[in-house]
């Protein structure tokens, strides 16, 4: 798969997968001071929690569907972790796995373990569940008076997504 189309399509769906980190991280990076211990409502999971969870998710799907590519399940899935720079390196961490994982299975031909008929549905269910949780997050803050604004978020996301190489 040197420089086929299929190889062009699966650079190019990683080329996604990491734009979508790209974008958790840059809102991590904008979550106003206080932001991270901010809930919707009480008893829902902080912002610090939901950027944790999205890194145990990560892990635990790879473990169960590419186990070779498995790494140490953090001992918390809602961590309430406070350092920004060790949250992103988590995620930075993380996303790695699961994109190594998914181009592992899609050049061998080998199947998921557990989940997925095909390994792009992975990504494509990580990328699905983080987008849920950015929400969430976006939500959250504004709920709490933290709100970022479209100005602020747009070029931080949308432009990652949108812009060509």
């Amino acid at each position: 798969m040197s420089d086929t189309p299929d190889q062009r399509l699966l650079d190019d769906l990683l080329n996604s997968w990491d734009r979508n980190n790209t974008i958790l991280v840059n809102l991590l990076c904008a979550i106003p001071e206080g932001g991270l211990e901010v809930q919707a409502m009480e008893g829902s999971p902080s912002v610090a929690e939901l950027f944790t969870h999205i890194h145990y998710v990560r892990l635990v799907f790879v473990s169960e569907d590419v186990p070779e590519f498995g790494t140490d399940l953090p001992k918390e899935e809602w961590a309430m972790e406070r350092d920004r720079g060790r949250i992103a390196q988590m995620l930075n961490d993380s996303a790695k796995v699961v994109r190594d994982a998914v181009k592992s299975r899609v050049k061998s031909g080998g199947e998921m373990k557990l989940h997925y008929d095909h390994p792009i549905l992975l990504l494509q269910h990580m990328i699905w569940h983080e987008g849920y949780h950015h929400g969430q997050i976006k939500l959250a803050l504004k709920l709490a008076g933290l709100p970022i604004t479209d100005e602020e978020a747009g070029p931080l996301t949308w432009g990652v997504w949108m812009r060509k190489k």
